[in-house]
């Protein structure tokens, strides 16, 4: 038997969620390439929980459990995590809960003093080479952007196309919209697909991209869409069978 190769996406999508019933956050999009202990690091600035203190559960999305990411060095695509899954976040909010408290008076830094302490997160991120620190994961955040950008800029609005997604049918459509994406990073198409097989009606955030009907509209990258004589299809369901 030859030889083969799977290749999958360098990110995953995951849905957080917290053991503190008030708190919730929508899809985020992480590197498969960091550590458990650069990932913990990444949801103490978003959920306000202790890397050091927090425990993270994996469900799929049928809410089943699927793992235990509790190996802090192993890297988070070792473990079986795959887009649209919930990362759940078991803490007890310390200081979330602490700087929610109305008896303790609130106060900010500036951006000079804030740099200077050696006891905050950005500066546990800098000694460790975490994160955006950490010089090869900045380089290739830097290069897909790049790879992405050029990609994007092939890609013409009102052509017609055809979307590509790991573990999906391939689906055609129309490129609505070409570029940056409030609150999400690197550049995005939008797509207005043919069929019902979306997510929204071009509006994201609040900030409407592009029109289409309910259901029809997706943000993709660039990479998963192709440019070209795409007919579209009669999906006439009135047909005889």
């Amino acid at each position: 038997m030859g030889d083969f190769k799977v290749i999958t996406s360098d990110f995953v999508n995951l849905q957080i969620s917290t053991s503190k019933n008030d708190i919730s956050f929508s899809e985020k999009r992480f590197p498969k390439g960091i550590t458990i202990t650069e990932l913990k690091s990444k949801l103490e600035l978003l959920t306000g929980g202790s890397c050091s203190t927090m425990q993270l559960e994996v469900f799929d999305k049928d809410d089943k459990f699927v793992c235990n990411l509790n190996e802090d060095n192993q890297l988070l695509g070792a473990y079986p995590v795959d887009c649209g899954m919930r990362l759940h976040v078991i803490d007890k909010f310390l200081l979330k809960n602490e700087l929610e408290s109305g008896d303790i008076e609130k106060f900010e830094l500036s951006e000079e003093e804030y740099s200077k302490k050696s006891d905050t997160v950005r500066a546990f991120l800098q000694r460790n080479k975490l994160g955006q620190y950490n010089a090869d994961i900045k380089q290739k955040k830097e290069k897909l952007e790049a790879e992405e950008k050029t990609q994007a800029e092939k890609l013409i609005c009102n052509s017609r196309c055809k979307v590509t997604i790991p573990n999906a049918s391939p689906r055609l459509g129309t490129i609505k919209y070409v570029g940056k994406v409030d609150g999400l990073q690197g550049f995005w198409v939008g797509i207005h697909y043919d069929e019902p097989l979306g997510k929204h009606n071009g509006m994201y955030n609040g900030k409407q991209y592009f029109e289409c009907p309910d259901k029809y509209g997706a943000f993709i990258k660039p990479f998963n869409v192709t440019m070209g004589d795409f007919p579209e299809e009669d999906y006439d369901l009135n047909q005889e069978l």
